[in-house]
């Protein structure tokens, strides 16, 4: 494998992923918009605390996936679990409170640009766990931002903030309800390299210190390389591969090794 990924392997011995339980189980999963077929027969397991890149080009219905295992679009075909529920069985009072236990982070942070990051962060505690005192609002923002290392954002305005801190209070956001799973959308876009290095070392982080289960949904394989346990590659609607990262690109399969040679070229 290329040198520059030499220094960035990730470490496996600060977590533990529990193979015996499936935190989501895709099976036979199908979509389709109108003539156009995105997800062709996705099968996919994700263990209680690992990491699962699933890399893809744009447009691959990576975004899609995600969206499903959230409710937010329905199957056409196929199985979705996550935390031991059928996703498109849920009525939608039981599918408002799975979605308690998923921290959703958006590509864009999606901040309310009118509220200061501390408003930001009360706003889904409040919304959703009823009659907390004071100190326990103060004890749950202080946590997270002390999680991703901006404790002295607190009073800022999300336009005050930098494209990399408006993603770590984003994860922030996301972390304030103690989310069993995350599911990230290209943490690492738009961002320089240093502030793509330190996003995945917070992914890492929050992996180790919240004993999250994550899928991460990216087309950046510095990040892939960075963060996962698992990378699962999504090529023509199906996951052509899953493994570590050096078995997925050890493949000769054509389509894959021109996914490497995009991002890498020497």
């Amino acid at each position: 494998m290329d040198q520059i990924f030499l220094m960035m392997e990730k470490e496996h011995t600060k977590h533990s992923i529990d193979r015996s339980n499936k935190a989501i189980s895709i099976q036979g999963l199908y979509k389709s918009f109108g003539p156009l077929d995105v997800l062709k027969g996705v099968d996919l397991d994700v263990y209680k605390g690992e990491n699962v890149v699933v890399l893809g080009k744009s447009g691959t219905g990576k975004s899609v996936l995600i969206k499903i295992l959230v409710g937010l679009l329905k199957p056409d075909k196929g199985i979705v679990n996550v935390l031991g529920k059928q996703i498109d069985q849920l009525t939608q009072k039981e599918l408002d409170a799975l979605r308690l236990h998923i921290g959703f982070s958006f590509q864009s942070s999606a901040l309310y640009d009118s509220m200061n990051v501390r408003q930001n962060l009360e706003f889904p505690l409040t919304m959703n766990i009823k009659n907390l005192s004071k100190k326990e609002i103060d004890e749950s923002v202080e946590e997270v931002l002390d999680a991703v290392g901006l404790i002295d954002k607190m009073y800022q305005m999300p336009s005050d903030l930098s494209g990399g801190q408006r993603k770590r209070i984003g994860i922030a956001r996301t972390l304030i309800l103690k989310p069993q799973i995350m599911l990230y959308d290209e943490p690492t876009s738009g961002l320089d390299p240093i502030t793509c290095y330190e996003i995945n070392e917070l992914i890492n982080e929050v992996q180790v210190k919240y004993n999250t289960t994550s899928i991460i949904i990216t087309h950046d394989l510095t990040c892939a390389k960075e963060t996962a346990d698992r990378v699962a590659m999504l090529l023509d609607g199906v996951f052509v591969r899953t493994g570590s990262f050096e078995e997925v690109f050890k493949d000769q399969d054509e389509r894959i090794q021109s996914f490497y040679k995009y991002n890498f070229i020497d």
